[in-house]
């Protein structure tokens, strides 16, 4: 499916690539997913003269790897030497562990990639990368509609204002598609800027302290929820990201425990998400901290898996109960044998560890697929749900056990004939 406002966002492209006959064949498919003009060089000197004749660089390159003289690699280095920054795919016959690679050094090189693509070329591969540009186009613009940048002042009394509240995306049994819990994620409801996103204020909580005073009041609005949840016989557990920073907080403990006996919950119902890089430095009262936490009830869950560099050390030293895969590691794992490997070898690891799985950043029925085959446990992603403010949760919920049909595995064909 072609991104509906697609020519609104990428109004021309170059194509780049030494074969005349891929090269067409790449304008074609690009013309027909609504890119008019379109530029095209045979190798990378050639894109380069060409881009130094344009007053703006195109919209969008797609880009093959191997070219005489100067590669496409090459090309891309020498684009970030000369701040050019336009959306990138990149295009081989080459392994896909290779792809992998280059697409991973474009993003380290502060590029925009879209996707590394395996030729030969077809309009399901480009289109699906560019639908991750559209995404991304509307991050962009949602971020330009939020006006200008908060001051520490503006957060503080967001804060105490109750502004900022808890958004809360499902979290679903991925052989069941059955709801089991929900993520709490901070939104600023700005009373003249609309809705603010977390990249724009959670730095700036942490930077200034005020991260302390936020968290606890994301748990208090969340636990205050569940409880209204569970009063109505919907007894879902509930998880709200932590920052490492509590973790130094010698309060932080009681301050919790107390909204536990306040709202007479479980502490076995609330799951507080740590990120892999929080507890790297071995702090002996951050690991003091979760420690007791776990002790008294809570679940663990180590968020963001294989983002890190530490992370089977985190899990050797920290008792979690939860494993959380990065959504860079599923999301496309059903068409990149690399990210299936990854996922797989992580999903298996936390089997042996007792540890409950959750996949993140679930788009589509494909990845939802491998999810189900390689026996997680818990999904969550836009595939099921965006994240939604509490009162829309009860009318998602009448929607979604309708699709709990399709969101079960097919039924094998020895069951059809009743054989085993």
């Amino acid at each position: 499916m072609v991104p509906e406002n697609l020519s609104d966002l990428i109004e021309s492209a170059l194509v780049v690539d030494d074969s005349a006959l891929q090269r067409q064949h790449t304008v074609g498919l690009l013309r027909e997913l609504g890119i008019d003009l379109i530029y095209e060089a045979g190798n990378g000197n050639e894109a380069l003269d060409l881009l130094g004749l344009l007053k703006l660089p195109p919209g969008l390159a797609v880009i093959d790897l191997e070219m005489p003289g100067m590669d496409g690699i090459e090309l891309i280095q020498h684009l970030q030497a000369k701040g050019v920054n336009m959306p990138l795919i990149v295009a081989s016959s080459r392994e896909a562990s290779l792809l992998l690679s280059v697409e991973n050094m474009i993003q380290t090189l502060g590029m925009h990639v879209l996707g590394a693509l395996q030729k030969p070329l077809d309009n399901g591969k480009i289109a699906s990368a560019l639908r991750a540009f559209t995404r991304a186009g509307n991050m962009v613009r949602q971020k330009a509609d939020a006006g200008p940048s908060m001051c520490e002042a503006d957060l503080a009394a967001a804060i105490a204002n109750g502004e900022i509240i808890p958004y809360y995306q499902p979290k679903v049994d991925v052989q069941t598609g059955i709801l089991k819990g929900v993520e709490a994620l901070a939104r600023w409801k700005h009373p003249e800027r609309g809705m603010i996103p977390p990249d724009r204020f959670i730095p700036m909580a942490e930077s200034s302290g005020l991260i302390h005073d936020l968290t606890i009041r994301m748990m208090d609005q969340a636990m205050a929820q569940a409880a209204i949840w569970y009063s109505r016989g919907l007894t879902i557990k509930v998880a709200v990201n932590l920052s490492p920073l509590s973790l130094e907080q010698p309060d932080f403990l009681q301050r919790i425990l107390a909204l536990v006996d306040r709202y007479e919950l479980s502490a076995e119902r609330i799951v507080l998400e740590i990120t892999e890089g929080s507890v790297v430095a071995n702090k002996g009262n951050s690991l003091g901290m979760l420690s007791r936490l776990r002790l008294k009830g809570f679940g663990l869950s180590i968020d963001d898996y294989g983002t890190g560099f530490s992370s089977m050390q985190q899990l050797a030293r920290i008792p979690f109960t939860e494993l959380k895969i990065d959504r860079s590691f599923v999301d496309g794992a059903h068409e990149r044998k690399n990210l299936r490997v990854i996922l797989q070898s992580a999903l298996d690891m936390a089997k042996r560890l007792e540890l409950v799985t959750v996949a993140e950043g679930i788009e589509t029925m494909e990845d939802w697929r491998l999810l189900q085959s390689f026996g997680c446990n818990l999904g969550q992603g836009y595939l099921i749900a965006k994240p939604m403010p509490a009162n829309e949760l009860p009318l998602w919920l009448k929607g979604h056990h309708r699709r709990l049909p399709e969101l079960r595995p097919a039924p094998r064909s020895d069951e059809h004939n009743g054989t085993t």
